[in-house]
């Protein structure tokens, strides 16, 4: 099992991380994209993509962050991409849901960032919610200079996403799916989705499933729980979990590693 989004940057994990990352490989998770979603985070999730096996990163500069763009953003998010442990460009996009930039520097920061990996020939992890005609046109005009890209935590409607499989996007699926008060349309779109064109994710330490059990007492998500979606979403799919296992690994060798 992959998991294509963790954020193990984040503080929840400043005491425990070395664990975190043991509990995931005892539970079967065998690769982890660690996320970077802004230049410092970014620079600190190649340096564990290092520290631990099995690891890879992403650099980029989410659409929370957009407002720190300037003309520096682009050079060093190219340095960092030419480190073997870099994987892909993102996460990018743009969320207008909660604004933390406005819509002005969302849409030049992942303008940018679509430039970028287009001129580096590297994969794109990208972030939508609330944004979705705004998102594609802004991606159409890239579309056929990049390699490949993944919609991560992808909670759209079905038409969205067949919008987005049409154009040849991967889509990460997490944990929302388990969720019985605001999942349940992802979790009946879910068959829609051919299996060459799903990718699973935890997203932690957000997103914690809500239909595990026993419930953590932190209420973290980790991801050691990927098996557990992986379980669901198998199920809800109408397939056999081992088999979308490693269906969902090959896509996750194809996008990222060219393989």
């Amino acid at each position: 099992m992959f998991d294509i989004g963790v954020n193990l940057t984040s503080g929840q994990f400043d005491k425990d991380r070395d664990d975190v990352v043991a509990r995931a490989s005892a539970a079967g998770v065998t690769g982890m994209l660690i996320t970077g979603t802004n230049l410092p985070e970014s620079q600190q999730a190649a340096e564990l993509a290092t520290r631990y096996p099995h690891c890879w990163s992403t650099a980029g500069v989410h659409p929370h962050d957009s407002s720190s763009w300037d003309a520096n953003s682009a050079q060093a998010l190219r340095a960092l991409a030419a480190l073997p442990q870099v994987v892909a460009i993102g996460e990018c996009g743009l969320d207008f849901n909660r604004k933390f930039s406005t819509p002005d520097e969302q849409e030049r920061a992942f303008s940018a960032q679509l430039a970028l990996a287009a001129e580096l020939g590297m994969p794109v992890f990208m972030h939508c919610r609330e944004a979705h005609a705004r998102f594609l046109a802004l991606l159409d005009p890239w579309l056929d200079k990049l390699p490949g890209a993944v919609l991560h935590c992808f909670t759209g409607s079905a038409e969205e996403a067949q919008a987005c499989l049409s154009r040849g996007l991967y889509l990460g699926i997490t944990g929302w799916v388990c969720d019985e008060r605001r999942g349940l349309e992802l979790r009946e779109l879910l068959p829609l989705i051919p299996a060459d064109r799903l990718m699973l994710e935890t997203d932690a330490p957000w997103l914690l499933p809500r239909d595990l059990r026993p419930k953590p007492a932190s209420r973290r998500n980790e991801p050691c729980h990927l098996p557990h979606i992986l379980q669901q979403v198998a199920h809800w799919r109408g397939e056999d979990p081992q088999a979308l296992a490693e269906i969902t690994r090959a896509n996750v060798m194809r996008l990222f590693f060219n393989r």
